[in-house]
Formats: structure tokens, sequence, C-alpha cells
């Protein structure tokens, strides 16, 4: 999504995007990512950049919630399911700043936390996103 004038896209656009990218995730993968929801929130709050080590809201786009993959087990109970959320406001700031098209910013950001749920490096991460591309 590239844009030069207008409002800011919304968070439904961002939702839109979110799940677009979710469907240009290969196949062998994209069967693991059943239940997995998506959330769009403005900045992360003050608990959350605490918990991850992080002093400027600006800095966090997304973040995965949830058990990985690798560490999961038909015994462990009363958790929510996993989720990703993506930060509007951290998202619509890089978008401006490196002027990357807006889908494949949000694609990024969904295919590492993806990765995040898969247990997965961040070499790893850089592999299933080339394949996504």
């Amino acid at each position: 999504m590239t844009r030069t004038f207008g409002p800011p896209p919304s968070a439904a656009e961002f939702e839109r995007l979110a799940h677009a990218a979710f469907a240009r995730i290969p196949a062998p993968v994209a069967q693991h990512l059943d239940g997995i929801t998506v959330h769009i929130e403005e900045f992360a709050d003050e608990e959350t950049l605490g918990a991850m080590g992080i002093e400027d809201a600006w800095e966090l786009t997304g973040l995965y919630h949830g058990r990985s993959m690798d560490t999961d087990s038909v015994w462990i109970s009363g958790e929510f399911p996993p989720r990703i959320t993506l930060y509007r406001q951290p998202l619509l700031a890089e978008w401006c700043e490196t002027e990357v098209d807006l889908e494949d910013l949000v694609a990024h950001v969904v295919i590492h936390e993806v990765g995040h749920h898969f247990g997965l490096s961040d070499d790893a991460m850089h592999a299933l996103e080339d394949q996504v591309r």
C-alpha cells in the first residue's frame, strides 16, 4: 500500500494486510497456524514494554503472545490461544521513515511473529520470509 496523502490506514486496514500476509505463507507452514488471531493496537502498553525490556514504545511493531509449538503440549490447558499483535503507530512511523510498501512491512512483521509461534531462530525466520516473497 503506497500513499502520499490522506488519512493513515485504519486498524481495519492493518488487519486486512495481516490476513493477506497469512494467506501468502506456504502450505506446509500455514497448516499449523489455525487458531492464531491478529490484534491491532496503537502502542504496546507499559507492562508489555517492561516485560520485553523496551523503553520506547515506538520500537515495538509486533509481538507474538503464546506458547511456541516446540514447547506446547496436550497436557497444558487454561491458556489463551496464540495471537499476534501489531502496533499501528510504530508501524506507521516505520512506513513513513523507510518508504517500504506498507503491505510488505506488515507481512515482514507478521512472518517474524509467526516464526516465534514455531520457535524459529531469526535466520530461519528470514528464510521463511524469503519463501513468502
